[in-house]
């Protein structure tokens, strides 16, 4: 039997070191190649565009290394957006889009940064600097529309249509804040919505295939089906119909008069402006997010399930979804009597409820 022999062979198995020693070249080059991991899975162009934008501004107000990083400099750059009166939402983007670069960094570049400067990493986000999940309009706070208001804003929109200056744009209004409602989109996922997105004989109702669905710690588009309900279907069959061969062509559903996507800032404007324009109180006017919680308590109320409520929403646990669910007042009594005239009805044999 020939003797059993180890080979040494050359290999990248240990590492050789970054390509520069400049600190801020070499942070350069970890955003492109994190910026690329985007690409691979799957994120939109427009998410890259703003996710770019936001890296960009949290490092550069951290003002060193990400890898240099520590707790007290994420204080201090969460605290002064904080002074500068910046939304709890917004303090919270900076510090996700810190924590997922820093994770691709331990994940992909760990070893080269200790080889090269000293630091072994160590993500600098901790329990007490990051931001809970909860919005400056945080349901818990501010309550969603009621269903009444949200159909007397829908009927203010509907009547407009017929006297606004430009159809085109007000009709696709009226249409993507109804898909935003029904469907429970986040603004986003509605901007990024395009006619093939569209299938009208899925399901008894219909469905949306919302390609980039939000995902959870920056893992990427997160596809599902949403059915058309409360007559969303007729609504968008009318939009395809009727007003969007009034814009350019091209994929784009709810299109900007150019043809391209709305950006989300633009949907919340639109809504904004709307609401001047119906001329109710501060108090009554809400934001596209608030739709998307309207719709979880409503559907909830309604007595849809929670797990199909988390479905439809694209949340990734039902604690999620509970977060969004606010019932009226009134929700244990309502309930209570619903209970007790369904008892009534099994044995009477009657329906209490007509």
């Amino acid at each position: 039997m020939a003797e059993a022999r180890l080979h040494v062979i050359a290999g990248g198995a240990v590492p050789q070191g970054p390509l520069t020693t400049d600190p801020w070249q070499f942070q350069t080059m970890c955003v492109d190649a994190f910026v690329a991991s985007w690409r691979a899975r799957g994120f939109s162009p427009v998410t890259i565009d703003n996710d770019i934008g936001l890296l960009e501004r949290t490092l550069t107000a951290l003002g060193r290394p990400a890898w240099d990083v520590t707790p007290e400099d994420i204080d201090r750059v969460v605290g002064d957006l904080a002074v500068k009166g910046r939304a709890t939402s917004t303090r919270r983007e900076y510090v996700q889009i810190f924590k997922g670069f820093h994770r691709f960094l331990q994940a992909r570049k760990s070893a080269e940064i200790e080889a090269a400067f000293g630091v072994r990493l160590v993500c600098p986000v901790d329990e007490f600097n990051a931001s809970r999940h909860v919005g400056d309009d945080s349901p818990a706070l501010l309550p969603p529309p009621t269903p009444e208001r949200v159909n007397e804003f829908f009927s203010f929109i509907k009547q407009r249509i017929a006297t606004a200056r430009k159809y085109g744009p007000a009709a696709r209004d009226y249409a993507m804040f109804r898909t935003l409602y029904h469907a429970g989109l986040r603004s986003e996922e509605a901007s990024l919505l395009e006619k093939p997105d569209l299938h009208f004989t899925r399901g008894p109702f219909g469905k949306l295939h919302v390609r980039f669905g939000k995902g959870a710690h920056t893992s990427g588009p997160r596809p599902r089906w949403v059915p058309m309900l409360d007559g969303l279907d007729l609504v968008l069959r009318w939009f395809l119909e009727d007003v969007r061969p009034k814009f350019p062509d091209s994929p784009v559903l709810f299109a900007d008069e150019s043809g391209g996507s709305l950006h989300r800032g633009t949907i919340r404007n639109r809504l904004r402006y709307l609401m001047e324009l119906e001329g109710r109180p501060a108090s009554e006017r809400f934001s596209p997010h608030a739709l998307r919680r309207a719709c979880a308590t409503h559907n909830y109320e309604r007595g849809v399930d929670l797990v199909a409520i988390q479905q439809m929403l694209g949340h990734w646990t039902v604690s999620s979804t509970m977060r969004y669910v606010r019932p009226s007042a009134t929700f244990i009594e309502d309930a209570y009597q619903r209970a007790v005239a369904s008892t009534l009805a099994e044995l009477t044999g009657k329906d209490t409820t007509a």
